[in-house]
């Protein structure tokens, strides 16, 4: 295990160590793929109160780490864990990362988040300081860990340390971006050099993830669609200016599926495996969700719908609930699995009691029902309104249960739209419940035509979406903005 990466990572989660969504994800597969390559890696992440470690045991190598945020007197205890050889680095300080949830609680965001991060990237910064050699590349993920990159370009003018260390920011979704007043700018440790239009301040207020696309050497999002709506007002979240300025600095990289954990022939979560040669397996999946789930036997002959996502606008959870009366006039059932909107998850409880058995919901998230669900779908529903790149359509595509999907965003970059004669899914817009059920009545359609459905099945398992393709593109990024990353 390496513990003086070329290449260090910073993240606010981490699977399997935690996880709210698709950037775990991420940062449980890009690291490993990188380092296939050849390239030296290391993590660094917050140290939750409920981590998932037990596979990959967490050992204490540094305390009272100072951090001098918000007073100097203020430490992290450092924790590693060798995590298939790669090492991550856990920043721990009980009173910020010692909580039931990541971020939120039903009842909004944690009052200090901003606190909270601030102390993690300057944590992030002070070990990283520690390590015998500086990384070639930090690279910041988010809001949350996106103050690194501004840190790093003021560091770089004053310790010698830094000089030669380049800085990427990868955006993940724009639409949450850390915004916070600007008394916490003040505490933050930035230079009053960096409060102004093109740095830190946004109408006022202190912006987290502008710092770090004002002053990362490199700004990357997750799909070259996504890369490219951003620079629009529809899709720039008030961002498209900044964005616009640093065009030439920006690449999007599509995100890549971890078929390690996320692949029928091996999914250690299913009743039965299969392939895109052996398909009767699924056939055996969907049988059994229809027992787990107590849904109506009298229509699995029918094709069976599934969502598994937050429970928001942005995913279009409202659009599904406008058209499932009209959905299940059609013989079919719907399985929905997230959380998120306290009053989409009552809505979606109280149609449940209208459609016993047609329509079952899940409120919260499990792994293994989240693959149980991918494996025994037909359809599989993503009515987003933006999505970055998406990961649950690539997940749907290699376990043959094709995306009825909107136009936006990475879904764009993976999804081949029916009538194609390579066609891998269905594409609707704009996202909007007429589009929205007209695709999914074309999808039932062409699902009553046995060979073609058959034939589109095969093709869309058959897509290769694995994490190769990305770390090759994030290696040539790196070597474009100057680091040099010597073979591992």
């Amino acid at each position: 295990m390496d513990s003086h990466p070329q290449v260090l990572f910073v993240t606010s989660e981490m699977y399997p160590f935690s996880k709210t969504g698709g950037l775990a994800d991420v940062m449980g597969a890009l690291p490993l793929a990188l380092s296939r390559l050849g390239v030296s890696v290391g993590v660094i992440t917050p140290f939750y109160g409920r981590l998932a470690s037990s596979e990959f045991p967490l050992r204490l190598i540094y305390e009272d780490c100072p951090v001098g945020y918000p007073w100097p007197e203020t430490t992290a205890d450092i924790f590693l864990s060798d995590y298939h050889g790669l090492p991550v680095y856990f920043i721990s300080r009980g009173e910020y990362f010692d909580r039931r949830f990541l971020y939120c609680t039903h009842k909004g965001d944690y009052f200090d988040n901003c606190e909270r991060f601030i102390f993690f990237c300057r944590a992030t910064m002070e070990w990283a300081r520690r390590l015998s050699n500086p990384p070639e590349i930090i690279h910041a993920h988010d809001w949350h860990a996106a103050l690194v990159p501004a840190y790093l370009h003021f560091l770089r003018k004053v310790d010698t340390f830094w000089e030669n260390t380049k800085s990427v920011v990868t955006i993940h979704n724009l639409a949450f971006q850390g915004r916070f007043a600007y008394r916490l700018f003040q505490e933050s440790g930035l230079p009053p050099a960096a409060w102004n239009s093109s740095g830190a301040e946004f109408f006022g207020d202190f912006n987290l993830l502008k710092s770090g696309i004002a002053y990362a050497d490199l700004v990357t999002t997750v799909s070259p669609t996504y890369a490219q709506e951003i620079l629009t007002p529809d899709f720039g979240c008030g961002l498209q200016g900044m964005l616009n300025h640093r065009a030439e600095d920006l690449r999007g990289i599509l995100n890549g599926a971890d078929y390690a954990v996320w692949d029928p022939r091996q999914d250690r979560y299913l009743p039965s495996t299969y392939s895109p040669e052996l398909l009767k397996g699924k056939r055996r999946c969907k049988e059994s969700l229809y027992h787990e789930l107590c849904l109506d036997h009298e229509v699995l002959s029918r094709p069976l719908l599934g969502f598994v996502g937050r429970l928001r606008d942005q995913k279009g959870i409202d659009m599904l609930l406008d058209i499932l009366p009209e959905i299940i006039k059609k013989d079919v059932c719907v399985v929905v699995l997230g959380e998120g909107n306290l009053l989409y998850e009552a809505q979606i409880q109280d149609m449940m009691e209208t459609y016993p058995g047609r329509l079952v919901a899940r409120i919260g998230y499990t792994e293994d029902l989240a693959h149980r669900i991918q494996a025994a779908v037909d359809l599989f529903l993503m009515p987003s309104r933006y999505e970055p790149c998406g990961l649950t359509q690539m997940y749907s595509l290699r376990y043959g249960s094709l995306p009825v999907a909107s136009a936006v965003g990475g879904l764009l970059d993976t999804i081949t739209a029916y009538p194609d004669p390579e066609a891998t899914g269905f594409i609707f817009s704009p996202p909007e419940p007429k589009t929205f059920l007209e695709s999914i009545e074309l999808a039932l359609e062409v699902w009553n035509q046995a060979d073609q459905w058959n034939a589109m099945q095969v093709r869309a398992m058959r897509k290769d979406f694995s994490w190769t393709s990305a770390a090759s593109q994030y290696i040539q990024a790196y070597q474009d903005i100057g680091a040099y990353l010597a073979p591992a």
